[in-house]
């Protein structure tokens, strides 16, 4: 995999402004969790969240995936877990 196929900085600062977003959206509203007594962090979740569902960080996405990587957030913001 070559530089080239990773996404550019301009949609990394699209799909990241997209994930803070959703981490605001998410405060509060993420279930709790044995593995976080103080509390989730929801922007760390949406990102580990987009990595395990697409097998790389969305940096290292192509940029065909931008609207997909938008879906899957929309998608985890309607379904907190």
């Amino acid at each position: 995999m070559s530089e080239s196929d990773f996404m550019t900085p301009e949609n990394s600062k699209i799909i990241w402004s997209y994930i803070l977003q959703a981490g605001e959206r998410l405060t509060g509203r993420l279930p709790p969790s044995q593995h976080h007594p103080k509390g989730r962090n929801p922007y760390a979740h949406v990102a580990i969240c987009v990595k395990s569902n697409f097998g790389r960080s969305y940096k290292e996405l192509p940029d065909e995936l931008v609207s997909d990587v938008i879906e899957y957030i929309d998608w985890l913001v309607e379904n907190p877990s």
